[in-house]
């Protein structure tokens, strides 16, 4: 299974799907909406996403395994440092190894003063380069303090994440050769809204790589895709993430289409978001979709 997706990240076509588990015991309501759409024949592989925004959801691990028990896909259990110190992070891992949840998105995560939970405090044992070093000793059959594991785990499949605009590119580049040279084979970036955004992340990783250790000459990027159906969406990413850059033209056009009508704004945004998912298609064929469960929106972007 996870050999096959590392494959086509390397060498062919290839599309994952982000879930976002709910403030709820349940996960089966996201299964259900996925398989009614029948999105897991459109996709290669989902990812859970791990209490983002430090708000309170259902475990990222269980519902990795829910998802591949259910479709036999792959997931990408995403794993964040905020919440677990190295003994937790290790603990998790060699318990998920067990049940074949074998790749991991490493995360340092959101800052617990955003936590939905009074009082929360962020462990931050390290950033996600220490789970990124964790996850490279529990391949060599070691745990992070050196110490042999009384049995080698199965191959675990470490991505990171990246930003997907910078005022610096230099500076995004250096980011990027630090996660690569972790051991990170796959580099997920957050949205991007223009082919010179992706053709610009895609010369970054090539130069990063190129002043790198041969081990880390596999790594890909994988262009995050958040397709924008709203104007509010557009101007508060534009304003208020950083990392992110929105174009003039889609707000200015999602603005029109505002004054029109609901149904304009929407298929204005749709059209720009499926227009840019196929010229990535085109360019870079290694995309991740990202739609906060809007699991339709998904499925009219893939289709």
């Amino acid at each position: 299974m996870f050999d096959t997706l590392i494959e086509k990240l390397q060498n062919g076509r290839y599309i994952t799907l982000e879930t976002t588990p709910s403030h709820s015991p349940v996960f089966q309501p996201v299964i259900d909406k996925i398989k009614a759409l029948g999105l897991d024949t459109l996709v290669d592989g989902f990812s859970t996403t791990d209490n983002p925004l430090a708000k309170l959801k259902y475990n990222a691990m269980f519902a990795a395994l829910k998802l591949q028990n259910t479709f036999n896909k792959p997931v990408l259990a995403t794993m964040s440092m905020r919440d677990r110190n190295r003994i937790a992070l290790q603990s998790d891992l060699l318990g998920g190894n067990e049940f074949d949840i074998r790749a991991v998105l490493a995360l340092t995560g959101d800052s617990a003063a955003m936590s939905d939970q009074p009082n929360a405090k962020g462990v931050f044992d390290g950033n996600s380069s220490l789970l990124l070093d964790i996850i490279t000793c529990l391949n060599s059959g070691i745990d992070y303090a050196g110490k042999p594991l009384a049995e080698k785990p199965q191959h675990i499949f470490p991505f990171a994440v990246t930003n997907s605009f910078s005022t610096n590119p230099k500076t995004l580049q250096k980011k990027m050769k630090k996660k690569i040279e972790h051991g990170a084979i796959g580099l997920i970036s957050q949205p991007v809204y223009g082919i010179d955004n992706a053709k610009l992340l895609l010369e970054l990783l090539e130069n990063a790589k190129s002043d790198c250790c041969e081990s880390a000459q596999k790594a890909q990027i994988i262009l995050g895709i958040f397709p924008i159906t709203k104007l509010r969406t557009a101007q508060f990413l534009a304003s208020h993430v950083p990392g992110i850059h929105v174009p003039k033209i889609w707000i200015e056009s999602l603005r029109k289409a505002h004054d029109i009508s609901p149904e304009e704004e929407y298929k204005v945004g749709f059209e720009l978001s499926k227009n840019l998912f196929d010229e990535i298609m085109q360019l870079h064929p290694k995309v991740h979709l990202m739609t906060a469960n809007q699991f339709q929106i998904a499925k009219d972007i893939l289709v």
